[in-house]
């Protein structure tokens, strides 16, 4: 775990250079040795569109120059279908039933989501992270579940691990905010240690760094894999939302920009018939 350091700021954007699990028909194989599965491809300007999944929600930009080839990918069933086994166990190497986390009945309770937004926007805000990163993790590690406990021990709304929580100065990993706050500085140590590389900082946490490490980059679990594009694809939605809404408001506020000043065009201008009347008044 490294130290943070003096603290970057950095623009989390839709370009992530990452070997994304192949359950897709393609592979774009990039000159830094990653690759990228995707469903279809297109070229705007100077980067090729990677669309991850088929109704285009989730996609990645990268410069053409950087794309050494494509090749087509090896047929893997799609997690939504595939029985809840991993490829591996990071631990064992063998086979294993990926669950779920245990939660308690209810999660994050509705009234308290605004206070929980806060949480995650102050955390983020001291560690420099993009806060929909940071939600995009809580919803792939807990579902937004306080006392969520996974079948490993992991705990609460981030998944800390004792151990792991303990090291971080988290003294109650089921307070939301001693959580949020341990588990986003985690992640920023873990973007530091790659270099701001999302998708490996992101496989670190899930698997570990000595996983990533040992791989040099993504490990080749199945649920490493699909938990780093799951969090991808939740992350670029709500990139798209945005800038969806940011274009509806810009197209609305020029709209009524417009109108106003018509109507201010119309208001402002004398009738015809006013001066001639005044004209005839002054020469009687």
């Amino acid at each position: 775990m490294t130290s943070l350091g003096t603290y970057r700021r950095i623009g989390i954007i839709a370009v992530l250079a990452v070997a994304l699990p192949c359950f897709a028909a393609k592979v774009a194989v990039l000159k830094n040795g990653f690759s990228i599965s995707h469903e279809r491809s297109q070229v705007i300007g100077d980067v090729t569109r990677l669309y991850i999944t088929k109704d285009g929600s989730s996609f990645v930009d990268i410069p053409t120059a950087q794309i050494d080839h494509f090749e087509e990918a090896p047929h893997v069933p799609d997690p939504a279908i595939r029985p809840a086994w991993s490829a591996s166990s990071p631990s064992s190497g063998t086979p294993q039933r990926v669950q779920a986390p245990s939660a308690s009945p209810a999660a994050f309770p509705v009234s308290s989501a605004k206070d929980l937004n806060q949480v995650v926007n102050e955390a983020s805000g001291r560690y420099q992270l993009d806060p929909d990163l940071v939600n995009s993790v809580i919803k792939a590690e807990s579902g937004f579940h306080v006392h969520a406990v996974s079948p490993k021990g992991a705990q609460g709304l981030m998944q800390l691990m004792p151990g792991t929580a303990s090291q971080l100065g988290v003294p109650n990993v089921f307070d939301p905010r001693a959580n949020v706050e341990g588990g986003t500085k985690y992640l920023r140590e873990l973007m530091e240690r790659y270099n701001f590389d999302i998708p490996k900082a992101l496989a670190a946490y899930n698997a570990g760094p000595q996983r990533v490490e040992q791989f040099r980059g993504i490990p080749p679990y199945f649920e490493t894999r699909a938990y780093v594009a799951r969090i991808v694809k939740d992350f670029n939605k709500k990139k798209i939302a945005q800038q969806k809404a940011a274009a509806a408001a810009k197209k609305s506020a020029l709209s009524k920009t417009a109108t106003a000043k018509v109507r201010s065009a119309t208001t402002t201008r004398k009738p015809a018939g006013s001066v001639h009347a005044n004209a005839a008044l002054g020469s009687q």
